[in-house]
C-alpha cells in the first residue's frame, strides 16, 4: 500500500454533514447568547431611563457622564458576546468551503469544482504524494485544465485519437510542445548490407587494354624430336601450331537518379555514396560472370566448359560420393593437376562447402584441414590455400562445388575502361541521373591449369 490518504465520497459527505451540524449548534448557541445579551442590555437601558427621570430634563455633567458610561457598557457587552460566535462561524465557513467538503466556493458547474478536486487528490495518491498532512486548497486545483481533459477524454476512449487530449506540458514527443527544440542527431555513416562475392579478380591475371578485345597467342602443340646416330641422316621434324585466343570486353552499366534537392540538402554526400554502391555492385556482377558467365554480353566463366583433357575443356574429377565430398575425392583432384601448376595452386569453394570439408579426416583420423594461424593468411587444405567464393555452387548431385588450380595461369581478366560516371542533370528534370559504365572481359586461357570436382560416386 502506498503511503497516501484517499478520501472516498461517502466520508466527504459525512464530513460535510458534521460541519453543518456544528453550524446549527453555533446558531442555537448564538440564539441563547442573544437572549442573555438582550436581558443585560434591557437592564442597562432601564438604568439609563432611571437616571434621566431623576434629572427631569436637566442634563448636567454628572448625568451625561453616567449615561456615557452605561452606553459604553452596553456596547462592550454586545462585542464580547458576539466575537466568540463570529470566530467559530468563520472557521466553520473555511472548513465548509475547502475542496471536497461539499462547498468549494460557489455554485460551480454541476460539481465541476468538486470533480476537479477529486481528480487532483487521486493524482497525488497515485504518485504517492498525498500524505495524511497534505491539505488541498482552491489555488492548487486547476479547474479549467480538468474541464478540458474531461471534455476530450471520452472522445479519446472512443477513437483512440491522441490528438483529442490537450497537452499543456513541454514534451519531446510533441513538436508543438517543445519537440522541435530537440534536434535529431544523424550519424555520418550508413549501415549497409554486406554481400559475399568471389575473389577471381584477385587470383587471376589482369590485363588493361586500349581496344575492344585482347588477343593472346596460344601454343597448344609441341615440336617433334628423336634420337639419331652419329652418321645417320636427319629428316625434318614437326613443329607446333600456334593459335590466337581472343577475349572481348563487355559493358556493364547502372543509371540511378536522385532529385537535385536531395543532392543539395542530404546530410551525407549522396554522389559519393552512389559511387560506392555502384562500384560494389559492378565488382560482384563481374565476379559472378568469371565463375558462371556464358560469354554472351558478359565474360565467360570457368564452370561453363565441358569436361575433358584436350582442347577447350576442363577436366572434372569425381568427389567419391553421390551427393557429398570425400577426402579421397579431394586428394584425387589435387593429384590430377600437373606439378608445374601445383606450386601456385589454390582451392576455390563457397563458405558452406568449406564447412563440410573442415570435417573430413584422413585414414589416421586426422583432419585434413589446416586453419590459418597468421592474420591475413588463408587456411590450407592438403598444403594449398583455400579461398571462399560465394558464386561457386553448393554441394549436390552433379554440381561443380570445388575448383583447384593455378588461376593466375589459367584465367585472364581484361579491363578496357574502369568505372566512368556521367552526371546528367538535364534529361530527367528535376532528377539528376548518374550514368555509370565499365567495360570488362574475362575467359579461360589455359584449360589444364586447373581442375573441377564434380559431385559423383564415380
Amino acid at each position: 500500500m502506498p503511503d497516501c490518504l484517499y478520501i472516498p465520497a461517502d466520508i466527504e459527505k459525512k464530513d460535510a454533514g458534521n460541519i453543518t451540524a456544528e453550524i446549527e449548534r453555533e446558531i442555537r448557541s448564538l440564539g441563547g447568547n442573544v437572549k442573555s445579551l438582550q436581558d443585560s442590555v434591557n437592564r442597562d437601558l432601564e438604568a439609563v431611563r432611571k437616571v434621566a427621570e431623576e434629572a427631569k430634563g436637566a442634563v448636567g455633567p454628572e448625568v451625561k457622564s453616567q449615561i456615557d458610561a452605561l452606553t459604553e457598557s452596553v456596547l462592550r457587552k454586545m462585542d464580547e458576546a458576539t466575537k466568540p460566535v463570529t470566530d467559530r462561524l468563520d472557521g466553520l465557513e473555511a472548513r465548509f468551503n475547502r475542496p471536497g467538503a461539499g462547498g468549494f466556493g460557489g455554485n460551480g458547474d454541476d460539481g465541476l469544482e468538486k470533480r476537479a478536486a477529486e481528480f487532483a487528490r487521486t493524482a497525488l495518491s497515485v504518485r504517492g504524494n498525498l500524505n495524511p498532512g497534505v491539505v488541498l486548497d482552491a489555488k492548487s486545483i486547476n479547474v479549467d485544465g480538468y474541464k478540458a481533459w474531461e471534455q476530450s477524454f471520452g472522445l479519446y476512449l472512443r477513437s483512440k485519437d491522441d490528438r483529442a487530449i490537450e497537452e499543456k506540458a513541454l514534451t519531446v514527443g510533441s513538436d508543438p510542445n517543445g519537440g522541435q527544440l530537440v534536434p535529431t542527431a544523424t550519424s555520418n555513416r550508413i549501415i549497409t548490407q554486406v554481400y559475399e562475392t568471389s575473389p577471381m579478380r584477385q587470383l587471376a591475371t589482369v590485363e588493361t587494354i586500349g581496344t575492344d578485345s585482347l588477343e593472346i597467342p596460344n601454343d597448344l602443340g609441341e615440336f617433334d624430336a628423336g634420337w639419331v646416330g652419329e652418321t645417320e641422316s636427319r629428316g625434318e621434324t614437326a613443329t607446333s601450331t600456334l593459335g590466337v585466343l581472343r577475349i572481348p570486353v563487355h559493358e556493364i552499366y547502372a543509371k540511378p537518379k536522385a532529385t537535385q534537392k536531395m543532392l543539395e540538402d542530404a546530410s551525407i554526400n549522396v554522389e559519393v555514396w552512389l559511387a560506392g554502391k555502384i562500384a560494389d555492385k559492378f565488382a560482384r556482377t563481374e565476379a559472378s560472370a568469371f565463375i558462371s558467365g556464358d560469354g554472351v554480353k558478359k565474360p565467360r566463366g570457368i564452370l561453363t566448359y565441358p569436361s575433358g583433357t584436350s582442347g577447350a575443356k576442363i577436366e572434372q574429377i569425381a568427389s567419391g560420393g553421390a551427393t557429398s565430398i570425400t577426402a579421397d575425392g579431394l586428394i584425387n583432384l589435387m593429384i590430377a593437376l600437373k606439378d608445374y601448376y601445383a606450386s601456385g595452386a589454390s582451392w576455390l569453394m563457397r563458405r558452406a562447402t568449406v564447412g563440410a570439408v573442415m570435417l573430413l579426416k584422413d585414414g589416421d583420423g586426422q583432419y585434413i584441414w589446416r586453419p590459418g594461424l597468421e592474420a591475413g593468411k588463408p587456411s590450407t587444405l592438403l598444403g594449398s590455400p583455400v579461398y571462399q567464393a560465394a558464386d561457386m555452387p553448393a554441394v549436390g548431385a552433379g554440381a561443380l562445388p570445388i575448383a583447384f588450380g593455378n588461376f593466375r595461369a589459367g584465367y585472364t581478366v581484361v579491363d578496357r575502361l574502369g568505372i566512368t560516371v556521367l552526371r546528367d542533370p538535364y534529361s530527367a528534370k528535376p532528377f539528376v541521373e548518374f550514368y555509370s559504365r565499365k567495360r570488362v572481359g574475362g575467359d579461360v586461357v589455359n584449360f589444364e591449369a586447373f581442375k573441377l570436382m564434380v559431385v559423383s560416386a564415380s
